[in-house]
């Protein structure tokens, strides 16, 4: 069988009758549109990072851009933030009429390189966006300190760090606001499309509700403000409200399987993921590392496993950005990064045997591909 770096059917499985159930919930309520389900699930999430508002979305692109929105970034603005992130968090910021500012990321854990961050602050920044990447938080204090120094706002993209936390504070609670994703990958994934923003200011929560329903608040067809049609779907957050529950239970069954793999290939020449200072991992990707990726991926097909790269062309790279005018070189360790990195399967519900097989089938490959380029005699055996 075809080993994949996610699958969802295993889980669903195990939770079949109580997803079932809550789609039957949301359709017997008599309110498909900001029924109890949504108000139900924006109070437990809020209640979980200890904040005072949560306002779901449609999706978490649309969970940065209406943050975005509702923080007063606009045209002319700059967000600095990384290339080393899925794209549409630039996206959202393009969306905007803000041009995003790329700094670097640290060789480490390839999280935001917040020592750079000072030097790409100009007269238009107006935003930092933290891009809590891989399932670990960026080094959150000096962002907030240089935020306070130069009058910023702090939005932190916390789509792959669900649960995640920072010298004790949870991620998406350290910032003016918060955006989330609820992409069926991730640590707490919908069964579609669904997002969320979080954020402790009253006034800033009541933009957001005013912006993803059309810039209307208390009345249907007044509009306030212009706005967005971007509500969170209730059969969504009814099945979110429900995975909530389960989310610590995820992300503990993520952290096993992160131990398996990180004891499994200790002694080999593959980099394995690093722990930030202060970190507590949630494991979203187990993203490792090696110069000859693009072989060791090939060869990993031959035993049934297609692995994926997080990210093989960071954004600045990419040309629907080519009009910002970063050149090859301009963020090195973000572009050695696209060339060494890739995933290795990562989900709560990943079997032991699976495991295996991969910790097996990477310790075969590497030894015919090592860093150094040499060549050595091929295995014979196959592992299983």
């Amino acid at each position: 069988m075809a080993i994949l770096v996610w699958d969802y059917l295993q889980e669903y499985a195990e939770e079949r009758d109580d997803i079932l159930d809550a789609v039957e919930q949301v359709f017997r309520s008599g309110r498909l549109i900001f029924g109890e389900s949504g108000q139900g699930f924006e109070r437990a999430f809020a209640a979980y990072h200890g904040v005072p508002h949560c306002i779901g979305v449609d999706n978490g692109t649309n969970a940065i851009k209406l943050a975005l929105q509702a923080l007063g970034v606009g045209p002319g603005d700059e967000v600095i933030t990384v290339s080393n992130t899925a794209a549409p968090t630039v996206v959202a910021i393009d969306a905007r009429g803000a041009r995003p500012v790329f700094v670097d990321v640290r060789d480490s854990d390839y999280l935001m390189d917040t020592d750079q961050v000072a030097a790409a602050i100009t007269s238009r920044t107006r935003c930092l966006l933290p891009v809590h990447l891989y399932g670990q938080c960026v080094a959150m204090d000096p962002l907030l300190e240089l935020a306070e120094r130069h009058g910023l706002v702090v939005l932190e993209d916390c789509a792959q760090s669900h649960g995640a936390r920072h010298h004790g504070r949870i991620a998406g609670t350290m910032g003016d606001a918060a955006a989330f994703s609820f992409y069926p990958t991730k640590v707490l994934g919908a069964y579609g499309d669904g997002g969320a923003m979080l954020t402790a200011d009253d006034i800033v929560q009541h933009r957001m509700r005013r912006l993803r329903y059309y810039g209307m608040q208390e009345r249907y067809y007044v509009v306030e403000t212009p706005g967005h049609n971007s509500r969170l779907d209730e059969v969504q957050a009814e099945i979110l409200r429900r995975k909530l529950c389960r989310l610590d239970d995820y992300i503990a069954a993520r952290r096993a399987v992160a131990q398996r793999y990180a004891e499994g290939l200790a002694d080999t020449e593959l980099g394995l993921p690093t722990l930030g200072p202060g970190n507590d991992h949630v494991y979203y990707l187990y993203v490792v590392r090696h110069p000859r990726r693009d072989e060791i991926l090939a060869a990993l097909e031959s035993y049934g496993i297609s692995l994926n790269v997080s990210y093989r062309w960071p954004v600045h790279t990419m040309s629907g950005f080519a009009h910002l005018g970063y050149r090859p070189g301009s963020l090195p360790v973000t572009e050695r990064l696209a060339d060494e990195i890739f995933s290795l399967p990562m989900y709560p519900s990943l079997p032991r045997e699976t495991q295996d097989r991969v910790i097996n089938a990477l310790r075969d490959v590497l030894d015919r591909y090592p860093a150094d380029g040499a060549v050595r005699v091929e295995r014979l055996s196959n592992p299983t």
